[in-house]
């Protein structure tokens, strides 16, 4: 559990240039970083194989030969794959590999099993250093159900998680860029507007040790204390990427798996390449899982959740950043999403479809606010507990429908925090437009809610770090995305418009469409409580899994 006690962040041996360095410093992983130690990399041909399919390694190394072997990432682990004295080389690596791929030739064909069980697995590669001692690197692949899932391969895993691959993507720092910062543009200075997933996952996405931190301050914070960001420092003092608390595998789509499986339910995996390509893989589940960190999203993914839910199914999301439309490109391999440049640089605003631009969700031009699909937006939540916004904030979900069958057997009162314990609320964390009406929380008229969308527990969050105290240069979130949701919302940036959009919200909502059912507690950290064993969050994650596979009350 945190040390939510202590009032002193945590020390991982830096100065203070180096910690502010960690922080706004563009640092990443590229071929020939370590030097002289020597280095192996890898990446495969897909994110995700049916049993049956080949798998293809790409392997780049300084040595001659390596070891691999492959573990499925789940309640237990077990190796399905090991082979020793492969033969491999050094593989040159184009400049904008994270925007057009690596482009190495193929080392190694990996048969997938057809007996290897749906879920992660864990590619670990191993070879010799110039020193002589060991150097290694992980990649992972998913191995999903069939599409669509005989009933044979349902049997008794009436469960589909879609791991947030989108969002792995956005933020993977291998090579140089991402959508967040980068070496792209005539400055080589530009976030990029498209990635590859032709390259190795970043350091940190595949595998964490335990005491790696959560983006949300576990500590006391002092008055008016210049904010610090642990997860950041950490991952420059033991060699991580720098957004390996952002997304991927080890910080957030795991921890819901393995506590799924420990628990005893049937979950298979896929990949949102799947639900894209696939989106018939959903049917006959009776109960499909979005988690972590969910930010990017296609037209074509949501078309297939709606469809699903349209006729019977059953989402639960466990999840927060429902924040922007991608497109993707050359089968799948590179993922389009201009953002904050989007109207200025975006082609389909001059020649194609605009409604697939690829800018946020509330933009109007786009028609589909992000509400339609999970009952809640980014737009209206966005940051809490970290930074300057909400820092001091309220760890878990103040409930206001206590009533509701999501909290059975939970002893949870009107007023009590859910969740605090494990530190779910936060990072960042999705809400609505509301209004207070006898002491509960509602929808507005104009928040895009589905008609019957119930608020059940809702705490602040805010888009901006405001605090006076605050020096401009200690702030690292500042008021960017505020100012761009002020422009996207009512085409200006002005004050006016920012104080209409600077306060945000989390929340946990439910509602019913069609024949059937959604329920969302929208927050990235929702996840820390399960792996933090927090009992309210386990107790309230196992009434909607139960209900959903029909073992609760309706």
């Amino acid at each position: 559990m945190p040390d939510i006690h202590s009032r002193e962040y945590p020390d991982y041996g830096l100065t203070a240039e180096e910690r502010r360095f960690s922080v706004v410093g563009h640092y990443y992983e590229y071929p020939g970083m370590d030097g002289e130690r020597g280095e192996i990399w890898c990446y495969t041909d897909r994110i995700s194989y049916q049993k049956g399919d080949v798998a293809r390694l790409y392997v780049s190394a300084t040595h001659r030969t390596f070891s691999i072997r492959i573990d499925r990432d789940g309640a237990v682990e077990t190796r399905v794959f090991e082979k020793h004295d492969l033969a491999c080389d050094w593989q040159d690596t184009p400049d904008q590999c994270s925007v057009n791929g690596c482009g190495w030739r193929v080392t190694l064909d990996i048969a997938v099993g057809k007996d290897w069980p749906s879920g992660a697995y864990r590619v670990t590669l191993a070879s010799q250093g110039r020193d002589g001692n060991e150097i290694s690197c992980q990649h992972l692949f998913i191995v999903t159900p069939g599409v669509p899932a005989t009933a044979q391969e349902r049997k008794g895993r009436r469960v589909l998680q879609v791991a947030a691959t989108g969002t792995w993507l956005a933020y993977n720092t291998w090579g140089g860029s991402n959508a967040y910062q980068g070496i792209t543009g005539h400055g080589r200075d530009q976030y990029a507007t498209a990635v590859s997933t032709q390259r190795p996952w970043c350091r940190g996405f595949v595998s964490l040790p335990c005491e790696a931190p959560r983006v949300p301050i576990d500590i006391a914070l002092q008055p008016a204390v210049v904010p610090r960001y642990p997860h950041m420092e950490w991952a420059f003092a033991t060699g991580h990427s720098k957004k390996y608390a952002s997304a991927g595998w080890a910080s957030y789509d795991s921890l819901f798996f393995r506590w799924a499986e420990r628990s005893g339910y049937g979950i298979d995996l896929c990949s949102q390449h799947d639900l894209h390509d696939h989106p018939e893989i959903l049917a006959g589940y009776d109960c499909v899982v979005f988690v972590g960190h969910d930010e990017y999203w296609t037209w074509e993914m949501r078309d297939g959740v709606d469809r699903y839910v349209e006729k019977g199914g059953h989402v639960a999301r466990f999840a927060g950043n429902f924040m922007w439309q991608t497109r993707l490109e050359d089968e799948g391999r590179r993922q389009v999403c201009y953002k904050y440049r989007a109207r200025a640089e975006d082609p389909v605003y001059q020649t194609g479809d605009v409604t697939r631009a690829t800018n946020s969700w509330e933009a109007p031009e786009i028609g589909r606010p992000g509400a339609l699909t999970f009952g809640l937006n980014a737009t209206n939540g966005v940051y809490a507990g970290w930074g300057g916004c909400a820092a001091r904030g309220v760890r878990g979900f103040p409930v206001y429908r206590p009533g509701h069958w999501a909290f059975s057997g939970t002893g949870i009162s009107y007023g009590d925090v859910l969740g605090s314990e494990g530190h779910v609320f936060g990072y960042e964390v999705d809400g609505l437009d509301y209004e207070v009406r006898g002491g509960l929380p509602y929808p507005t008229k104009e928040s895009g809610a589905p008609e019957g969308l119930e608020i059940l527990a809702l705490g602040l969050a805010s888009l901006v770090e405001e605090s006076d105290d605050l020096a401009v240069e200690d702030r690292f979130l500042g008021d960017e995305d505020a100012r761009f949701t002020a422009e996207t919302l009512f085409g200006e940036a002005s004050d006016e418009n920012l104080e209409k959009v600077k306060r945000g919200s989390g929340m946990v909502v439910n509602f019913k469409r069609g024949s059937g059912e959604v329920f969302h507690a929208g927050s990235c950290d929702w996840v820390a409580g399960l792996k933090r064993r927090d009992p309210m969050v386990e107790r309230v994650t196992a009434n909607v899994l139960d209900r959903y596979l029909g073992k609760g009350a309706e």
